[in-house]
């Protein structure tokens, strides 16, 4: 089975996007492993510091693993926003197929510091594990706001600059770069999200020549997804949408079934809704 490195590269030179799901149930899961099984695509699971604590580090691992195995499927799995060079050897050690280290809120010196030690730990261990770093700060939670995350780089001055971009990813090593391109992680309740800037993506992409990854992407239209891929994004991360839909679809499974307590009936439906939209979004990634 092709690796995750072979297939984003298959990716980029398609110019389309793998889906990129984080989980914090089994439900989920299942709901993002058939959406694509039924569009036939790779799917990367998503598992944040947050989200790992409560799933287990290495029971994410057996069970996304379990999957490929027993499908012979290529479903990977990711530790998303690590927030430590300890969290990152840990995930690494678990057995991740790829892992991010997050230090957009430290200057940028000590941030490629952190991300050169997560990179150098990585090649040691398997050569075929897939490091990401982040520069420019885009918020940090997933979850519907009221307004937008204070610090997040939304003007063109404060957007990732092609420069730093370069300089990172040269002293760095990394495989993946998530920049600030007007993207914020969440969803605002009354408004759309920024409008993502794809002339920064296509200059950040221009000068780094790596995969870009697209954080919060919930929230985004088709169009811009699709014109943010073109210019060089290879990996779009959805959450919000999902745990919107999940709790909308729960809230109203329990509603049209009082009586029922076995969790497996009941929560079938935020399965479905999860699925509905991660094949949604995939087949917009793959122009499908």
């Amino acid at each position: 089975m092709k690796t995750l490195r072979e297939r984003l590269t298959e990716a980029r030179a398609k110019k389309v996007a793998v889906g990129h799901f984080n989980i914090s149930n089994l439900e989920t899961l299942w709901g993002i492993f058939h959406a694509a099984q039924n569009i036939a695509t790779p799917v990367i699971i998503g598992l944040s510091d947050g989200e790992r604590d409560f799933v287990g580090v290495r029971q994410a691992v057996a069970l996304v693993k379990s999957l490929r195995e027993q499908f012979a499927y290529p479903i990977f799995i990711n530790a998303d926003h690590v927030s430590s060079f300890e969290r990152y050897k840990e995930v690494i050690d678990a057995g991740f197929d790829a892992a991010m280290f997050d230090g957009s809120e430290l200057p940028l010196a000590e941030n490629i510091k952190i991300t050169k030690q997560c990179v150098e730990y990585a090649r040691q261990k398997n050569s075929e594990i897939i490091t990401e770093g982040e520069i420019g700060f885009i918020g940090k939670s997933s979850k519907i706001h009221d307004v937008l995350p204070v610090g997040a780089a939304l003007t063109e001055e404060m957007l990732t600059k092609p420069i730093d971009a370069k300089k990172f990813v040269a002293e760095t090593g990394v495989d993946l770069l998530a920049p600030a391109i007007g993207n914020i992680h969440g969803m605002l309740r009354n408004a759309k999200n920024p409008a993502l800037h794809i002339g920064r993506i296509k200059e950040i992409s221009e000068v780094v020549n790596i995969p870009l990854v697209l954080h919060g992407g919930s929230g985004s239209a088709p169009e811009e997804f699709q014109a943010a891929i073109a210019a060089g994004v290879t990996i779009v991360h959805i959450n919000t949408e999902l745990r919107v839909a999940y709790r909308q679809a729960l809230q109203k499974s329990l509603q049209e079934n009082p009586e029922e307590i076995a969790p497996y009936k009941y929560l079938k439906e935020p399965l479905k809704a999860v699925q509905k939209v991660v094949e949604e979004k995939l087949r917009v990634f793959n122009k499908l």
